[in-house]
């Protein structure tokens, strides 16, 4: 029987992490109890956290490093925006401190991992000139 196609993205660790963190992030509000249901807000959160690995999987799929680190900062972008989100989640009361914390230490984690992702292909691009 022959194997499907291995798609590149899937291997990179980022993508593997920003896919749990989105999943996560989605859980998070499958669980949130709150008198008012802000839906605007949570469409907005799973929208950014959604962004972080599919982005990812985009750039990887483009033809050149550049547009692939452009997609990388897209991404970046996407979580800090969903950081901000969280933020305003914990500040009303719909999500909690733990909760926030554990989240923020895996955004920070995948922050750090775009950097050097981000870093390395950038010195490949500048020695490819």
């Amino acid at each position: 029987m022959k194997e499907p196609p291995k798609v590149a993205y899937k291997d990179l660790q980022v993508w593997q992490k920003s896919i749990n963190f989105a999943t996560d992030v989605i859980k998070m509000i499958d669980d949130l109890e709150t008198d008012r249901k802000h839906y605007r807000l949570i469409e907005q959160l799973e929208a950014a956290a959604t962004s972080i690995p599919m982005n990812i999987a985009e750039g990887k799929g483009r033809r050149s490093k550049k547009d692939f680190i452009r997609f990388l900062y897209i991404s970046r972008g996407s979580i800090y925006e969903t950081l901000t989100l969280l933020e305003i989640f914990l500040r009303q009361g719909w999500l909690t401190q733990e909760k926030y914390n554990i989240l923020e230490k895996s955004a920070v984690e995948i922050i750090r991992m775009l950097k050097g992702l981000i870093n390395a292909l950038t010195i490949s691009e500048k020695d490819n000139r």
